[in-house]
């Protein structure tokens, strides 16, 4: 028999056998996980949740353009960057409804939606420990929230996703309001299944105090100060929080997820494998680069004089505050940075030029790059005390606020305030202590829309004051960033933000 004659009695036998058997061909592909495969176990369930968490490291989310939107267009900072369209972005110039800096941020957000509701609609199948279900599904929940909170903030009104989409869900238009309820809604859910705290391994996971702390803020911009209070009070009262010694603990790789972390993104420089996202992707975030010192990284955001000129309150000893030199380099402050000079010589930075420290590597290394571990953290227990004092003087309470405005000021030895302020003068100390303990962290553009400094134009010229790029930004146009126009284009229900 020749090797034709072989080759058909084969092939004749294989016909005969998938004939009798339909399903051979029918096979899962071992080296291809799929949806049919997955969200059968605990460890699936486990890595789901895991999969949230990870899309916060991506570059437009808290690695750098979250960065952009809620510090670089702040009153807090300037650029001079050579890119044209982050430099519009940045300056309320910006034209294009697809730019990439609030497009990807949009895109990215609900892609960790997704994410949360998968495991929202898939893990309450999965047979498996019933209280780490609970868990699990409140993370989701937390995780959720995050991202409505910042797409609520800083887009107002859009989709409410609540179910497992595919690419034929249309979700509504929700309007601001809308958002924060459903948030609140979620948080309290969430927060009767999150723990306390967690074991070392499972560091960086939401936990009910990260739940309350968030659902405050949500209250805080709503002005619904009483609601705010409580759960601020919830917080603090824990006994789970309290402040590190060392202010700059908080800005480093040095003593990570401490006491005074209520919610942080993790991140890690070992992998420096571009990409993120993806198994053995990225894990740093791109911030240090991005805003490092010339010489060091790109400098597209800097610092205003004004916030420089900001911390004028003297330590006992009569020291400058500490704060100023850990947040911002100055050549008065810090005139040795990443082991060399400020000013000529150096690095020959101009002497009168002032850049953001906070989140940098100076402290450990001498360059910058895509890759740095330092981790965000989103939510300090100091931001609860203040914003517990805001709301307790806006309720007509300012005798109780002082002591944990001086629980603030005490860690730096700033001599502590006395009692007998008005509430007008209360108000105006507060917002002093929170740009002094909280600049460049990404709060500053929550703190102007609460303050209501957009809606009017004494708002608007107490801004220009500080921050000449204000004389670019029209209400309610600049109050809000665009919808990207590709949304637009596939949802013809989605209307766009005013002025764009």
């Amino acid at each position: 028999m020749n090797i034709s004659k072989l080759s058909f009695a084969a092939l004749t036998a294989l016909l005969l056998t998938t004939g009798c058997d339909k399903n051979l061909l029918d096979q899962v592909d071992p080296n291809v996980p799929s949806t049919g495969q997955f969200w059968k176990t605990e460890a699936d369930a486990n890595q789901a949740v895991i999969a949230v968490y990870s899309t916060q490291q991506i570059f437009s989310s808290y690695s750098l353009y979250w960065h952009f939107a809620t510090t670089g267009r702040t009153d807090e900072s300037f650029t001079n960057t050579p890119d044209g369209g982050l430099n519009q972005y940045l300056v309320f110039r910006q034209v294009s409804t697809t730019d990439g800096r609030s497009a990807f941020l949009w895109n990215d957000t609900y892609r960790m939606i997704y994410r949360a509701n998968q495991v929202l609609t898939q893990v309450p199948g999965i047979d498996m420990n019933a209280d780490l279900k609970k868990r699990l599904l409140a993370e989701a929940l937390y995780l959720r929230s995050l991202c409505y909170y910042e797409l609520g903030l800083l887009f107002g009104n859009i989709p409410l996703v609540l179910t497992q989409a595919d690419a034929s869900t249309r979700a509504p238009q929700a309007t601001q309001d809308q958002v924060y309820a459903q948030i609140i809604g979620d948080l309290t859910k969430a927060k009767a299944d999150l723990p306390l705290s967690y074991d070392a391994a499972n560091k960086g996971r939401a936990t009910r105090g990260a739940a309350a702390a968030l659902m405050g803020k949500v209250f805080m911009q709503q002005h619904k100060w009483a609601e705010a209070s409580t759960q601020f009070a919830e917080v603090i009262s824990s006994g789970q929080y309290s402040l590190v010694p060392n202010y700059a603990d908080n800005f480093t790789e040095n003593n990570e997820n401490n006491s005074e972390s209520i919610y942080e993104v993790q991140f890690s420089g070992v992998n420096k494998n571009f990409g993120q996202d993806f198994v053995g992707g990225a894990e740093g975030n791109e911030r240090a680069q991005f805003f490092g010192p010339p010489g060091i990284g790109f400098t597209d955001v800097e610092v205003r004089r004004w916030l420089f000129e900001e911390y004028t309150d003297k330590t006992t000893t009569g020291a400058v505050d500490p704060r100023r030199d850990a947040t911002l380099f100055s050549s008065v402050g810090t005139p040795t940075l990443y082991g060399q000079a400020f000013g000529f010589g150096g690095l020959n930075i101009n002497p009168s030029r002032l850049l953001w420290r906070k989140y940098q590597n100076d402290r450990t290394r001498n360059f910058e790059d895509f890759f740095s571990g330092i981790n965000i953290r989103l939510i300090r227990y100091a931001d609860v005390l203040l914003m517990q004092a805001e709301a307790l003087n806006e309720l007509g309470r300012g005798e109780e606020a002082i002591p944990l405005i001086n629980q603030v000021r005490r860690r730096v030895q700033l001599t502590e305030l006395a009692g007998g302020l008005s509430k007008a003068d209360l108000q105006t100390q507060i917002r002093h202590e929170r740009i002094t303990e909280l600049a460049g962290e990404g709060v500053r553009w929550s703190d102007l829309v609460r303050y209501g400094l957009f809606d009017t134009e004494e708002g608007l010229n107490e801004l220009r004051s500080r921050d000449a790029d204000f004389n670019n930004f029209i209400t309610p146009r600049n109050k809000l960033l665009p919808i990207p126009q590709t949304d637009i284009d596939i949802d013809k229900n989605l209307k766009q933000n005013p002025g764009f």
